[in-house]
């Protein structure tokens, strides 16, 4: 299970709540109390309409939080970024994973950060930018404009050096796909599977959830779609995903647990008489 630490004062879900370093490293350990595997730290907006920041301000956000983090963390920490000098430096300060929405369309070149490092890279489908995704285009056939996409990703960073044992797949739930074809992509993911590269999904909060959740015909705000998210999060382990990337940590966990059982009868408890 991925955790979500946004430091940043406009994410969607979280903006503003963690942009002092010293509140993201305390939600930061929290998170690893309540039982998160990997920590994601994103330092620049990725919601629906943002125009992005510069590396240097990105880099202001990023670095105090992964030097605070540095001697207390004991879960790997995962950069969310689509800069290469974003991800070089933020190894050098103990990052262990890179994770790109763009897929490499935005900076190719962290590929070579991440065939030099050795680190994994995530690499997620996202159709247009974050200030044009939910304007549309959708594309007719959504699994196999992901499937195309991510095949393409993968060329990229292959060509890069970065090994197949590094890459992890996002088919990128919210960004540029329609409500009805994030649902869909959640059913098909063993479609995605067949790529070959665990899978990571991020449904955490998002819009298509709270169209679903509404409230005298009003979405719920993103503080309030737990327990739709809770419902993805089970059907996306039972679906084939390797990783789950959430906000509510404590909460998830258990869900996370319950259904790891369902597909691993390795994990269920045993009673104590047998």
């Amino acid at each position: 299970m991925m955790g979500v630490l946004n430091v940043t004062p406009d994410s969607f879900s979280d903006g503003g709540k963690f942009f002092r370093s010293a509140d993201a490293v305390k939600a930061a350990l929290a998170m690893e109390r309540a039982g998160a595997d990997i920590l994601d730290i994103g330092a620049e907006s990725t919601r629906p309409g943002s125009t992005g920041i510069s590396g240097e301000e990105e880099l202001e956000r990023l670095l105090p939080v992964l030097q605070g983090l540095r001697e207390q963390l004991k879960i790997p920490v995962s950069i969310d970024t689509q800069k290469a000098r974003v991800a070089e430096m933020a190894i050098g300060a103990g990052a262990a994973m890179l994770n790109d929405i763009s897929g490499l369309r935005h900076d190719p070149k962290i590929a070579e950060v991440a065939a030099r490092t050795g680190v994994p890279l995530i690499l997620m489908h996202m159709r247009g930018t974050p200030r044009t995704m939910q304007k549309g285009p959708w594309a007719k056939d959504v699994v196999k404009d992901v499937s195309r996409g991510l095949r393409e990703s993968v060329a990229i960073a292959r060509r890069a050096g970065v090994r197949p044992s590094q890459i992890i797949l996002d088919p990128g739930i919210g960004f540029g796909k329609s409500f009805a074809q994030n649902y869909e992509l959640l059913e098909k993911l063993p479609a995605l599977a067949r790529l070959g590269y665990p899978l990571l999904v991020g449904t955490s909060r998002k819009g298509f959830l709270g169209a679903t959740l509404t409230r005298d015909g009003t979405p719920l705000p993103a503080e309030e779609r737990i327990w739709g998210t809770a419902a993805t999060v089970a059907a996306s382990i039972l679906q084939g995903a390797h990783i789950v990337r959430v906000h509510d940590v404590e909460e998830m966990t258990q869900v996370v647990r319950v259904t790891d059982c369902l597909v691993n009868p390795r994990r269920r408890p045993k009673n104590t008489d047998e």
